[in-house]
């Protein structure tokens, strides 16, 4: 991909449910955002505004009603179910409120899976660069150890690093700290960051809490299924 092409362009992007039936609705209405590479932007709102819907279709779970949308440059409409599994395994790492780590498998043998889903087996390279991963988030000594002798915020770096084993170029982050205490969300956050600022990944993070917004590069505020704001966190400020 051209340096020059957006990460993410989304252009008069409408979202309905229940087409065609009496009770049709309309959640997302006319958006347009450009992420450019290596951005790391707030997604805030009030419940209600869109927000995971939103997320869904930037994840390339859920199609646009109408509108475009261009991931990498290319047009995600139109692709079936076969070619949006390779853009979005290609292009999209995820990190959830709750990090969904199968509770059998090691913190290594976690941030594999998306390897073993992909090619049915887990190789050398994978392993290692699972290794390398851990050891980054600060679990190089827990290798072995299930999520049961992991605490909550330990689970949810093991999660960061299954989201970033395929070295995606964006990371969606859908509240990575709202099922953590405040010092455990901190460091999480910070986290982020860190992996934003020595990777150039990209992230586009959910959150409610205007603490971490704040700590964001570019904040946008939904309103019901509308973008009310778009610019500095400090713009949101009083």
């Amino acid at each position: 991909m051209d340096r020059d092409t957006p990460l993410v362009a989304l252009q008069g992007v409408r979202k309905s449910y229940n087409l065609g039936q009496p009770n049709e609705a309309e959640v997302l209405h006319g958006i347009d955002l450009v992420v450019a590479r290596g951005e790391f932007m707030a997604l805030i709102g009030p419940s209600g505004s869109g927000k995971s819907t939103l997320l869904n279709l930037l994840g390339l779970l859920e199609p646009p009603t109408a509108g475009s949308y261009r991931l990498q440059g290319q047009a995600v409409q139109g692709l079936d179910d076969d070619a949006l599994t390779l853009l979005r395994r290609r292009a999209l790492g995820f990190v959830f409120q709750f990090h969904h780590l199968l509770p059998a498998f090691t913190a290594l043998e976690n941030v594999t899976l998306p390897a073993l889903m992909a090619q049915g087996r887990v190789g050398a390279a994978d392993e290692q660069r699972a290794r390398e991963l851990l050891a980054a988030v600060g679990l190089g000594q827990a290798l072995h150890k299930r999520p049961s002798e992991l605490s909550g915020g330990m689970q949810q770096r093991v999660a960061i690093a299954r989201a970033l084993v395929h070295e995606p170029p964006l990371v969606l982050a859908d509240e990575p700290t709202g099922n953590l205490d405040t010092a455990s969300s901190d460091a999480v956050f910070g986290l982020l960051r860190q992996i934003h600022e020595q990777r150039g990944t990209a992230f586009i993070v959910v959150t409610h809490d205007p603490r971490l917004a704040a700590r964001c590069d570019r904040m946008v505020e939904l309103v019901d299924g509308r973008i009310a704001r778009d610019g500095l966190p400090d713009a949101t400020r009083g």
